[in-house]
């Protein structure tokens, strides 16, 4: 695999960033859309392997997809759930969390396979659940897999333990109103992360007329009923935004994007995590034209961060705390260890291995700044690693990607894009 050598910035880098739709918000209304009463049209979804993936697991499913002029995507949703097929995950937790739900309305066994790695993510309690829904599901309760209804599939009150993962409640949200029963999902687990994608899920079934009660703090319901099927446009990815507006905080520079007043993603907690990094940011427009501007005149400085509500961030949060003023704490996130690969331990490695002092803590990062030097950095075929080490790069002449491809995930021209945003320094 040939390495790709991470830009330099030689100035501040300054200008507009675009960035395509929320995989997280695609892969909702991808489900949602081919569960609905009627054929709808997206824009704006996301076009990478994890949404590929997702499209043709609902296909298998009896959803029908038609690429339509100017992005858009035609979508014909399934008349009943059809089982009997194979879905392949790949490494997409979307996939392997939001589709069980809905293979478990369908007698005939639909299997799940999925890359090497597929095996290391979290998805037992969620199948754990299905079980005791009375869906029949293969041990042990990791990809592959295979899932099967039965006459006793109806819904219900469930309880699932979410601590490795808010999908594993959204997965049963998006496929509630499809159970005979409707769904009442119980979190019992000693923590929940990343909340903003449920409330994110909660808000997307509300737009199609599903209406999610929530009768205690970790308790969901879900009446039995028809998802109204509506057009809509993706919400740019906010995470991916933040990870490209944070270019002009390690460089002193200034970057605006688009920011949606009233969005269905984490907006705020995610600025929020860049100003405990130094960033000064400010708001113009209004509705789906507000847009956020953010410099930096004062440099990175060191933080203590709670990234429990938005965990994506944390390798950009990592990267910034490397070359900031002072030590910085990251916190909340021992639940990224069961991502697409051990977030915590791959940082802590890949820092040290260009000079940062990072250690792992029980739930998140501690790392003071120290001489960095050039050298290679492990992506671990993650996309969020890639972007850390993107951004060192720009501030510590030769860092190396061993494997820039797998941005890819949610940044298909990432590459481009982060050449592009260089290129603009002036």
């Amino acid at each position: 695999m040939i390495h790709w050598p991470a830009p330099v910035a030689d100035a501040p880098v300054h200008g507009l960033v675009v960035v395509p739709g929320s995989k997280s918000a695609s892969a909702r209304s991808l489900v949602l859309a081919a569960l609905a009463d009627a054929t709808s049209t997206l824009t704006g979804v996301l076009d990478s392997r994890d949404t590929a993936l997702m499209r043709a697991g609902l296909t298998a499913l009896g959803a029908q997809f038609t690429d339509l002029p100017d992005g858009r995507l035609g979508v014909r949703p399934a008349a009943g759930i059809r089982g009997g097929g194979t879905i392949d995950c790949g490494l997409a937790g979307t996939v392997m969390r939001f589709l069980p739900p809905l293979a478990a309305l369908a007698s005939p066994a639909t299997s799940f396979i999925g890359d090497a790695a597929a095996s290391a993510r979290p998805v037992d309690a969620l199948l754990a659940a299905l079980v005791d829904l009375g869906a029949e599901v293969s041990e042990p309760h990791r990809v592959p897999f295979t899932v099967s209804g039965t006459p006793s599939v109806r819904g219900g009150c469930v309880s699932v333990d979410a601590s490795a993962s808010s999908q594993f409640v959204s997965a049963l949200l998006l496929a509630g109103a499809r159970y005979p029963d409707g769904l009442e999902i119980t979190h019992r687990g000693a923590t929940l992360p990343s909340l903003p994608h449920i409330e994110m899920t909660a808000t997307l079934l509300a737009r199609r007329d599903v209406t999610v009660d929530r009768p205690s703090e970790f308790t969901w319901r879900v009446a039995h009923g028809p998802i109204a099927a509506i057009d809509e446009t993706v919400e740019p990815d906010l995470t991916n935004a933040a990870t490209l507006l944070a270019a002009a905080l390690v460089t002193g520079g200034e970057l605006r994007t688009a920011w949606p007043e009233g969005s269905v993603q984490a907006a705020d907690e995610l600025l929020a995590v860049l100003a405990a990094f130094g960033a000064r940011i400010s708001h113009s427009g209004r509705g789906t034209d507000r847009t956020v501007t953010l410099s930096a005149p004062d440099g990175v400085r060191g933080a203590d961060v709670d990234l429990h509500a938005v965990s994506e961030l944390t390798p950009v949060a990592a990267a910034l705390a490397a070359v900031a003023s002072g030590p910085s704490t990251i916190r909340g996130v021992a639940h990224i260890r069961g991502h697409e690969t051990d977030r915590l331990a791959a940082l802590a490695t890949e820092l040290t291995g260009l000079g940062v002092d990072a250690d792992e803590t029980a739930d998140g990062l501690q790392v003071t700044p120290t001489p960095r030097h050039g050298g290679i950095f492990h992506t671990h075929a993650d996309h969020r690693l890639a972007h850390a080490a993107a951004l060192l790069g720009l501030v510590t002449p030769g860092v190396e990607l061993d494997d820039v491809g797998c941005t890819t995930k949610t940044l298909p021209d990432f590459v481009g894009t982060w050449t592009r945003l260089v290129g603009v320094a002036s």
